[in-house]
């Protein structure tokens, strides 16, 4: 079976067991794929990388809000009204 390895870095379990921190500083800042019987079992991403991804997941979620409600009719309301 293939498998595309989504990361430039790869180390197997067996590395990680014995480097944690050595194998995340072997990515420098991006995704390392942890092999497994050389297949990709997971992706180890380090937490600023991580955080910066959710940010950027949170912004498209939000920016599909902002444009789906852009279609929306608008209503003109008076300051005096609210």
């Amino acid at each position: 079976m293939t498998q595309v390895v989504l990361s430039e870095v790869t180390a197997s379990v067996s590395e990680l067991k014995k480097n944690p921190m050595g194998t995340v500083a072997a990515g420098e800042g991006a995704a390392v794929a942890i092999l497994n019987r050389n297949q990709p079992a997971f992706y180890c991403v380090p937490a600023d990388t991580y955080e910066a991804m959710l940010e950027r997941l949170e912004d498209l979620e939000l920016n599909a809000i902002a444009d789906a409600r852009a279609n929306d009719p608008v209503i003109k309301v008076k300051l005096d009204d609210l």
